[in-house]
Parts: C-alpha cells; sequence; structure tokens
C-alpha cells in the first residue's frame, strides 16, 4: 500500500487474508498510528518510512489510494509509475475520475490491461487547512489493473 497514511487499505489486506503486507509512507506519525491500528486489530503489516521514488520491492498485488492531485498536480504521477514498474499481477487503485486519460495511457505504456474502472461515491472529509468545508463529494473511480496475463 503506497501512501499508506494511516494503514486503512493495508489492515484490510491483512484482515481479508493476505499473506504478507506492506505500507509505505513519507509521514512518521501516519504510521504510528497504522502501526497502532494494526497491533489493535491483531494484524500483522509491516509499515515503512519511505519515500515513493525509494521504493523498490516488488508486490504480487498493489492496493493504493495516492494522492489525488488535485491539491499539488502531478502528486500522483510518483505512485502511479512505481506501481506500474513494480506490480507483479495487478493494481487496485483509487483516482480522481478526470485522471482516467492519464491513468489509461500509463497504463498503456506499461503493457498493463484496464480490467475494469468504475464510478465509486467518495466523501472527502477535512483533513487539512486548505480543506474549506467538512464534507464534500468528489468523482473517485476505482481502477483494476492487470500487470500480467493481460488478454
Amino acid at each position: 500500500d503506497p501512501g499508506t497514511g494511516t494503514g486503512v487499505l493495508a489492515i484490510g489486506a491483512a484482515l481479508l487474508g493476505a499473506k504478507s503486507v506492506v505500507g509505505i509512507d513519507i509521514d512518521a506519525s501516519a504510521l504510528a498510528r497504522a502501526r497502532e491500528e494494526a497491533t489493535r486489530l491483531g494484524v500483522r503489516v509491516r509499515f515503512v518510512e519511505s519515500a515513493i521514488d525509494a521504493w523498490d520491492s516488488n508486490a504480487d498485488t498493489i492496493l493504493m489510494n495516492p494522492p489525488f492531485g488535485a491539491q499539488r498536480h502531478g502528486a500522483d504521477r510518483p505512485f502511479w509509475d512505481r506501481a506500474f514498474a513494480l506490480a507483479g499481477r495487478v493494481i487496485y487503485a483509487f483516482a480522481l475520475a478526470d485522471s482516467r486519460t492519464f491513468i489509461a495511457r500509463r497504463a498503456l505504456v506499461a503493457n498493463a490491461y484496464v480490467e475494469s474502472v468504475r464510478a465509486v461515491p467518495w466523501e472527502l472529509v477535512r483533513m487539512f487547512p486548505h480543506h474549506r468545508r467538512a464534507r464534500v463529494p468528489i468523482p473517485v473511480d476505482l481502477w483494476v489493473i492487470r500487470t500480467e496475463n493481460q488478454p
């Protein structure tokens, strides 16, 4: 789970029975919260403090909710680049709906197969000082991209 933050996807994968789960983030305080939550739930997740560009371990499956790049254009790109470079089989990822062209092109360049793109209900909850409203619905897609055994 690159960009794991507080570990929601990584912990979820562990709860669902993934054999080995790694969450990667540069935010030490978010990782501390993730470790606490994993311990509380009794699951094993290895949380690594690292920049996404330094991540170089392959993974069968990548689950990610990268920065959407709305506040800082292109913030999501390093995550997608590393995911395509290191995914052994499949990428499951959330992205802003207006990123469709970028992600589809990146998948094509990576010789990956976009199995599905589905709009999902998403409500952004105020977490940062630049968030003005308590909650705001945003257009988000869930991507399933096969990086192995494409048709």
